[in-house]
């Protein structure tokens, strides 16, 4: 096989040194191990359900809204930008990426909310957590184990937070595995930080984007927050002719392009300072990947911009809450009647959990139909 690394840099993780898969494979010939972890992932049944899961909007509320699975592509393709400027591996970056919502219930965190709620006295409910579920046993594509058998390396990243407990189950079951890092206090690898930053930065875009679009943010409104106000300001100055959608466009444009010119900037600096020798040496710094102090505050600013104005406008809550009743409904219908699910499932020793594994892995319109043959009510429009 043809190495493809020579461009990393020294502290980026190079697959040939990976820590390798649960299950021993043999290399395949014309990709290495995070190549062939990114299209294990874009071929699993869980990333072509992302596109029938909720971001914001519901799918039915319109065509053209966000979805998991067009969230996952736009942060695929900031972090790749990002570490090629930085020599990271941009196909680590990737695959971390695509899988990074694969656990996410149907309704957003709404959804999530309201299975966290079911299963309060059964362990909880955590879509970090059920993204690495999900690429470590819930998939069910090869004949000699459960899983997509991912790399270290990119399960590490999948595992973006996670509690003590959940660290010291993980941990007792794989020592030294993904959730050490939980317990010891070090980072996961740069490629990891980096996926998670640029999922930060593609929320923050896309949500004011199809904000507007739905008409339930104005582009006055926007204006009220000094990072946008900014981009768009300078959009009109140099095109004073442009207006609705876009300068919309633009405006978002020039703001994600500000952020993530920042984040290759103050983490070179930061690089600079500590200067890792290696991929692990970075793990043992303080988080390297980062925003200038200065662009942090200022996406800080537009997060609580975007809660207050349209996470919990009262028509998006409208939805969610109604999204959060089809997840409890559905919830307790197989609690009672647990073979109106697939026979894997109703059969499982740990039925609660088994329950939430199936509600988790519904797309948005499958839980709404569900729910429907189930409770013979229709609480969404089709």
């Amino acid at each position: 096989m043809t190495s493809d690394t020579p461009h990393l840099a020294p502290y980026a993780s190079d697959p040939a040194k990976s820590r390798g898969r649960r299950h021993a494979e043999p290399p395949a010939p014309t990709r290495n191990a995070f190549q062939r972890d990114r299209d294990r992932i874009v071929h699993s049944t869980a990333f072509r359900r992302l596109v029938y899961k909720t971001q914001v909007f519901l799918n039915h509320e319109g065509d053209l809204f966000r979805t998991r699975l067009t969230h996952s592509l736009e942060v695929a393709q900031l972090g790749r930008s990002i570490a090629r400027s930085l020599g990271l591996n941009e196909d680590l970056v990737e695959a971390i990426a695509l899988a990074h919502d694969l656990g996410h219930t149907p309704f957003g965190h709404a959804g999530q909310d309201a299975l966290h709620e079911c299963m309060a006295e059964h362990g909880g409910f955590e879509h970090n957590l059920q993204s690495l579920a999900v690429v470590d046993e819930l998939e069910e594509r090869y004949p000699e184990w459960n899983g997509l058998n991912l790399c270290f390396e990119t399960r590490e990243g999948i595992l973006k937070h996670c509690s003590r407990r959940h660290a010291e189950i993980i941990e007792a079951r794989e020592p030294g595995g993904v959730a050490r890092r939980f317990i010891d206090g070090t980072q996961p690898s740069l490629e990891a930080q980096l996926a998670n930053l640029a999922d930060a930065i593609a929320y923050n875009a896309h949500d004011i984007d199809d904000g507007v679009r739905s008409g339930l943010l104005t582009l006055a409104q926007m204006r009220e927050v000094p990072l946008f106000a900014r981009y768009h300001d300078e959009a009109l100055a140099e095109h004073p002719q442009l207006a609705g959608r876009r300068l919309l466009f633009e405006a978002i444009r020039r703001m994600l392009s500000q952020q993530v010119y920042d984040v290759i900037d103050a983490t070179q600096a930061m690089l600079r300072q500590y200067q890792p020798a290696d991929a692990d040496a970075a793990r043992r710094c303080p988080p390297l990947l980062r925003f200038s102090d200065p662009m942090r505050d200022a996406s800080r600013d537009l997060k609580r911009f975007l809660f207050a104005n349209l996470y919990r406008h009262p028509q998006v809550m409208e939805t969610t809450n109604r999204g959060k009743q089809v997840i409890r409904e559905l919830f307790e219908a197989y609690l009672a009647r647990p073979a109106e699910m697939p026979a894997a499932y109703a059969q499982a020793a740990q039925r609660e959990r088994a329950i939430a594994d199936y509600i988790a892995g519904m797309t948005d319109r499958f839980a709404i139909r569900e729910h429907e043959r189930l409770t013979g009510r229709r609480l969404f429009e089709r």
